[in-house]
């Protein structure tokens, strides 16, 4: 087939959950995926939000491949050789009240991608799209593998450096302040271990993040989450701070593996997979417009990625966004009108679907997350304060008032703590 009225670029969440949405609905749907396999070349940190899940597939979306429902959420502040954690733990009442779950890309798009193909969809994987068919600024189709495929809208899901994006004039090319960089490994361990040394049960889990010593004080920070047999841990730094400071990535990933804080949960294990991945950090700044003739951008390739600074949030985002491109398209085809003033609605559908409003909520969030201060002074502060509250060893003991002024010395002043403190009131 040479034509086809959408051809969504990427088997990611965002592809495959427009392209299913589309296909549902009776629209001829070509899904073109560069891996062997939808899910062998996506990369992120390990978990998944339930309620987009819930509102693709409100009666089946246990049939998602979960690794373990996340069960205890962690944010930890490391120094040297100390950490000070605030622990939370969700009530362990089943997967119907849990909030998130881990699982592993190469699971969950291949099964994405494969709901998609039941209703109608057609996936080609193994195939790298070369370029985008332009006529007159309307997108109208693809060159891939040597054949020119047409349509009427073309999607956009091939992730933060997306050259369509690029391609079709919405988005110029990707500046360092724009991203962050990071690198994963996948540890096997066994399920007993695992449950063991997290104190978790049966499909439990547990996501871990990190401040601090873990990135060198730059800007970024660590992440664990927990598998049914491994544990992803990871490290993510501004792009910026890499190249200022002359470091290399890996580097802090090797002195994070080595920290008393993670050792103990990764002793013994075996590296099996090493991935890393671009990640985008200013939100709808990236790509205002997110739209052109003929031609939407979902999930990381508009940069629809929020950090709140205590939670992260990509797949999700990305699953709405390509379930609001699908509404987009869908109103397009009634009105026979796919040029970008028709194509605009997508503003509309994004706001509906939770993603716009979200980062438009949370919009001062990444300018208060550039903060070099978050990632050196206070974990040091912190881990410095506790340090003495803690220590009896016979000597004098101060009052916290004091113990605090003191290790706020050639730290932090109290005009910027006030400050950030205020920042983050109105960021968060």
């Amino acid at each position: 087939m040479d034509r086809f009225d959408v051809i969504v670029i990427g088997a990611g969440p965002a592809g495959s959950s427009a392209a299913y949405s589309l296909a549902k609905e009776g629209f001829s749907v070509l899904i073109i995926e560069r891996g062997k396999f939808p899910g062998s070349k996506n990369v992120y940190g390990g978990r998944i939000y339930t309620y987009p899940l819930k509102r693709l597939f409100p009666e089946d979306w246990r049939e998602a491949p979960v690794e373990r429902y996340v069960v205890q959420e962690n944010i930890s502040m490391l120094s040297k050789d100390t950490a000070v954690t605030i622990q939370y733990d969700s009530l362990r009442t089943g997967s119907s009240r849990v909030n998130s779950f881990t699982a592993i890309r190469s699971k969950f798009d291949k099964w994405l991608a494969k709901r998609a193909g039941e209703e109608g969809a057609m996936v080609i994987s193994g195939t790298r799209v070369d370029d985008l068919l332009v006529s007159n600024g309307t997108v109208f189709g693809v060159r891939a593998g040597g054949d020119e495929v047409k349509a009427n809208v073309i999607i956009a899901a091939d992730g933060v450096a997306s050259i369509f994006a690029q391609k079709a004039g919405i988005r110029p090319e990707l500046i360092p302040k724009e991203i962050s960089v990071g690198v994963k490994e996948t540890i096997k361990l066994t399920k007993k271990r695992i449950e063991d040394r997290f104190n978790v049960g049966e499909k439990e889990g547990v996501a871990n993040a990190y401040i601090g010593q873990v990135t060198n004080f730059l800007r970024g920070g660590g992440f664990l989450y927990t598998n049914e047999d491994s544990v992803s841990l990871g490290v993510v730094v501004q792009s910026e701070d890499l190249s200022s400071h002359r470091t290399e990535i890996q580097e802090l990933m090797e002195r994070f593996k080595l920290h008393p804080s993670i050792q103990k949960y990764i002793e013994g294990g075996k590296v099996v997979e090493y991935s890393a991945h671009m990640i985008p950090e200013l939100g709808t700044c990236m790509i205002p417009r997110p739209f052109a003739n003929g031609f939407l951008a979902v999930g990381d390739a508009a940069g629809f990625v929020l950090s709140h600074g205590y939670t992260y949030q990509g797949v999700d985002l990305a699953i709405l966004s390509g379930m609001a491109a699908a509404e987009t398209v869908k109103a397009a085809r009634a009105a026979n009108d796919y040029s970008a003033g028709s194509l605009s609605r997508y503003l509309h559908d994004l706001r509906s679907f939770g993603v716009l409003s979200e980062l438009e909520e949370f919009g001062n969030a990444p300018s208060f997350l550039m903060n070099p201060r978050i990632y050196s002074a206070y974990p040091q502060l912190l881990c410095g304060i506790l340090n003495r509250m803690y220590t009896v060893d016979g000597t004098k003991k101060e009052k916290m008032f004091h113990i605090a002024k003191e290790e706020m010395k050639g730290k932090i002043s109290l005009m910027q703590l006030m400050k950030d403190l205020l920042g983050g009131t109105r960021s968060m």
